[in-house]
């Protein structure tokens, strides 16, 4: 969902787009401020290119509905000290793409994991053992991410993708941060994985009264200009 407001708008957003590494088709509808795009780039790097055109955007869906019954997640770590997104899209039945941001780690590398139960009673503690609906014990389990290196400003990003991972299996379970790269403490935060929008869900909604706009987001969602 980008805010644009004619022709002018959209050819800048377009061309502006198309020079991020791994967008392949842009479709721009103008009369929602719509703009669907096709491609491998991470959100980060589509949301730094319409900074740069100085509009405010948002994202409203991942994935294709269409083929899968859930096909996109998502997980907010909301503080008080450690915060971030993880968001988790299905590619097809065999691979799903992971994005991920956070701030106010300690600057290390540090190892993350999808775990068993989205219960935060006591953190990371109750979420339980990594993921592993196999259960293998000569593999690596599934919900195994690796590992974060955290840079000195206490933020880390993550882009990738997950073999034989199926997102409408994550609904309810939880991602969880640990402060070694083993995994081997107890874990400094987790979030619940919840269900997120498709393509084409979740538009913008218009004020009943005047049609106004409701761009339902804090000021902290929008990429906006600095310029």
């Amino acid at each position: 969902m980008v805010d644009m407001k004619c022709e002018g708008c959209v050819k800048s957003v377009r061309n502006k787009l198309l020079t991020v590494d791994g967008v392949k088709e842009v479709e721009v509808d103008l009369s929602n401020q719509v703009v669907r795009i096709r491609g491998s780039s991470p959100v980060k790097s589509m949301a730094d290119a319409l900074e740069q055109t100085g509009r405010k955007a948002r994202l409203i869906g991942q994935g294709n509905p269409e083929e899968f019954l859930i096909s996109a997640a998502v997980a907010e770590f909301k503080g008080p000290d450690i915060f971030g997104v993880v968001r988790l899209a299905q590619v097809n039945m065999e691979l799903a793409r992971i994005e991920a941001s956070f701030s106010g780690l300690q600057p290390k590398r540090i190892g993350w994991s999808i775990n068993e139960f989205g219960d935060l009673t006591c953190g990371a503690v109750s979420t339980g053992k990594v993921f592993n609906p196999t259960n293998q014990v000569d593999s690596e389990p599934l919900g195994d991410l690796g590992t974060l290196d955290v840079k000195e400003n206490g933020e880390a990003f993550f882009s990738g993708v997950k073999k034989k991972l199926r997102v409408a299996d994550l609904i309810g379970r939880s991602i969880a941060l640990y402060a070694t790269e083993d995994k081997s403490d107890s874990g400094i935060a987790a979030a619940v994985i919840a269900r997120s929008a498709g393509v084409g869900q979740n538009y913008k909604q218009l004020c009943t009264c005047d049609g106004t706009i409701i761009w339902e987001s804090s000021s902290n969602d929008f990429v906006i200009s600095k310029v």
